[in-house]
């Protein structure tokens, strides 16, 4: 596989895991909804410009989530697991093609593994309709409400929803943006939550 399309499968596992510390930013004591301990699965597509070239890739995913730890297996659209992360509070491990690497945070991992810091911390939160708004406020996605700029910087649509018409709804369809992060511009991020089985 070439190196530029395993450092994008990577990005992508990355995006997906790179969340695992926003769970002190959220109460189960005063978010109803918010649930420590869901299993998800979805598709998902980036597109970014990196050294003036246009990239994208797309993929299927598994996330199981516990109060302690996120397990993602990154599945490419042939149905072949093409990574896996877990990241606990004070850990974060890539497994890739036999070759595991293991770092203090999912930053540090995704620093060492493709160069540059993914700063996505917050999609733990994004996956059930929630995010932290530029002023740091908890900020819950709605059909009505459906948009917000995070704290640290991404531009977020919850545009789709399981179930519309429910009390609360869950995302079903998120789409992410940011202008630049290091020498990446232009990225946007496609995320396809499946209903449950």
């Amino acid at each position: 596989m070439p190196l530029t399309r395993r450092l994008t499968l990577l990005a992508c596992a990355a995006i997906l895991a790179g969340c695992a510390t926003s769970t002190a930013n959220l109460s189960t004591a005063t978010v109803g909804d918010y649930r420590d301990t869901i299993d998800l699965s979805g598709k998902l597509s980036v597109n970014y410009q990196k050294d003036g070239r246009q990239e994208s890739i797309t993929g299927n995913f598994n996330w199981e989530q516990r109060p302690a730890a996120i397990d993602v297996a990154l599945i490419s659209p042939l149905g072949q697991t093409v990574a896996t992360i877990n990241v606990t509070p004070t850990t974060a491990t890539l497994v890739q093609g036999g070759q595991e690497r293991t770092a203090g945070d999912i930053d540090s991992l995704t620093q060492e593994t493709l160069g540059w810091p993914l700063p996505v911390s917050g999609l733990r939160d994004w996956l059930q309709g929630y995010a932290l708004d530029a002023q740091g406020q908890r900020f819950r996605a709605s059909p009505a409400n459906n948009s917000v700029t995070t704290k640290d910087g991404w531009r977020l649509r919850f545009v789709e929803w399981q179930d519309s018409a429910a009390a609360q709804p869950t995302p079903r369809l998120i789409q992410a943006e940011r202008a630049a992060s290091g020498d990446i511009t232009d990225l946007a991020i496609r995320i396809v939550i499946l209903p449950a089985a």
